[in-house]
């Protein structure tokens, strides 16, 4: 190559000192003269999702070389969301997503390297490889994991939410203990994210309609044998976007980021997507993509995919059906989404407009008879959040309820009564003091959703909160209420008894107290952490219905 970015690293007398180094961990004027590709992995044996990345990297670093670039290894932080949920660890799940996208852009930046591909699999790991290449716009590829494999019971298909909703049911005695730990070991039979449309599965489809990921790698399950072929021609693609110099913020457009939102609702994925999108925008300074884009695609577009959490199938199936490749061509066929770019160098129509159907297959449905006519998203304002806020539709038909307020300032506290069966129905169920600086970090609240699906209490109770939900939650949940409860917002000032309305098509979210009287007497809460990455995150965390970035955005002025 005739000029890279690595030559300010590598290139001319001064920098010898700096290649001598590279001679001791291996390098030679061979490497030297080809890209130098950042292979960033965020592998870690805490958990199922991204244990086996380690392995796929191999095929990768095989893949670059075969095309004539370098792989140089990096490596950071994960946290499982699955296995933090409901603990005070939950916390640093969304911290984690900031901190992975600086990791990659200084690893890539700071050594000057030509490119980077970036292997994800938990949760806060996705959009953290997208919002990094959104800041540094360096080309690179983002590389999936895959998914588990569903677990078996009683001839039943499991994820992980399974055992989330079987805690539920052992509570309010529908199961018992034996059956409960017997879910627990059967859920997950082994490496790879979470089974459903959860967010690990939402962002890695993301990946995909934003032109980040390759159509097809992101579907394959973790164990699949087809893995590593994919991976191994990810490795080949990331050198062939140097050469062709194809930048992250040529793809990350409204349109491809409107196409993101569209595929995710239209499978009724997980609110996180919003969060994540929304901070994606923000690091590639698109200014015209907003929270309400959410509830107009989800207006505009049905549910076609009957996916868990609210539908029927896992990510498995959906592999098995046609993947995303065929969700792109039903949106294609019935113009809901827009061409765009992609890293492969072919446009996004051009890689779903002849996808393959597997026979039979009923997960992704024809567009004429949906799973659900309206998509699996809505933004509601009002009273109680001026800001905005995002209600779950999967699996819940209704679009307005009214009840009465139960308060708690914590999840744990409202954990603790549920637990013990002291909710009702017709109760609106506020959790408040959760939010991206509250928290800090924003927590999930699934081990709270799934125990009211499991006492069977779903369809009817509301769930308010400025936390958040993890992708397996469903019912009439409502999230990233802002301004959140630590800064003031409305939510903070809700009380035991207090009547609230929502109504989805409406738009409206509403309280029945004077809030400005109320306000007088509220005083901020202290702080849950003097010091340390905790404290920083929420110093600095910005509004959920901006997507809670910490960063000083990419200005496009």
């Amino acid at each position: 190559m005739s000029s890279k970015r690595s030559d300010a690293i590598i290139k001319g007398p001064s920098r010898a000192p700096a290649r001598a180094m590279l001679r001791a961990a291996g390098l030679n004027d061979e490497n030297f003269n080809g890209p130098l590709i950042a292979v960033f992995n965020t592998w870690t044996n805490m958990g199922p999702c991204n244990m086996d990345l380690d392995k796929l990297a191999v095929p990768v670093r095989a893949g670059i070389r075969a095309a004539g670039g370098t792989p140089i290894d990096f490596n950071s932080i994960a946290v499982s969301d699955g296995i933090t949920m409901g603990s005070e660890g939950m916390r640093a799940s969304l911290i984690s997503r900031d901190v992975i996208t600086d990791s990659i852009e200084l690893a890539v930046k700071g050594h000057s390297l030509d490119g980077v591909i970036i292997l994800v699999a938990c949760d806060k790991t996705i959009p953290a490889a997208a919002m990094a290449l959104a800041r540094m716009n360096v080309p690179g590829v983002v590389v999936y994991g895959g998914s588990i494999m569903p677990g078996q019971h009683k001839g039943k298909d499991l994820s992980v939410q399974d055992v989330f909703e079987a805690v539920g049911a052992c509570a309010a005695g529908i199961i018992d203990a034996a059956e409960l730990t017997e879910i627990e070991k059967a859920a997950c039979p082994g490496a790879g994210a979470c089974g459903g449309q959860f967010t690990a599965n939402s962002m890695a489809m993301a990946m995909t309609f934003l032109g980040l990921s390759p159509m097809g790698l992101n579907d394959i399950p973790a164990v699949d044998a087809g893995k590593n072929d994919a991976a191994f021609k990810a490795g080949e693609l990331v050198v062939d976007c140097v050469k062709e110099n194809r930048l992250p913020r040529d793809m990350i457009t409204k349109a491809a980021l409107m196409n993101a939102a569209t595929a995710l609702s239209a499978t009724a994925a997980s609110t996180n997507a919003i969060l994540h999108l929304l901070a994606i925008a923000s690091e590639a300074g698109v200014k015209d993509f907003d929270i309400d884009a959410f509830d107009a695609v989800s207006r505009s577009t049905p549910v076609i995919g009957d996916l868990k959490p609210g539908g029927r199938y896992m990510a498995y199936d959906l592999y098995k059906a046609g993947g995303s490749a065929l969700v792109g061509r039903r949106l294609l066929e019935a113009g809901w989404i827009d061409n765009s770019p992609t890293v492969t160098g072919r446009s996004l129509f051009e890689e779903v407009m002849n996808a393959p159907e597997t026979k039979g297959q009923d997960v992704i449905r024809p567009w004429e008879a949906p799973v659900k006519s309206r998509g699996g998203y809505g933004i509601l304002y009002g009273d109680l959040a001026p800001e905005g806020c995002v209600v779950k539709l999967a699996g819940h038909g209704d679009l307005f309820f009214e009840g009465t307020a139960r308060v708690f300032d914590s999840e744990e506290a409202c954990f603790e009564v549920v637990q013990k069966n002291g909710i009702q129905k017709g109760d609106v169920v506020i959790i408040r003091n959760e939010g991206p600086a509250g928290g800090p970090g924003m927590r999930e609240m699934l081990g709270v959703t799934a125990a009211l699906v499991g006492q069977d209490l779903a369809d009817h109770v509301a769930l308010i909160t400025d936390g958040r939900f993890s992708g397996a939650s469903y019912g009439f949940v409502i999230g990233h209420v802002a301004p959140e409860a630590a800064r003031g917002g409305p939510i903070a000032l809700v009380q035991d008894g207090d009547k609230i309305t929502i109504d989805v098509e409406a738009r409206t979210i509403n309280v029945d107290f004077d809030i400005a009287a109320r306000a007088k007497n509220w005083t901020p809460p202290k702080p849950r952490y003097p010091s340390g990455a905790y404290a920083k995150f929420a110093k600095l965390v910005g509004s959920a219905s901006k997507g809670a970035v910490t960063s000083f955005p990419f200005d496009q002025d």
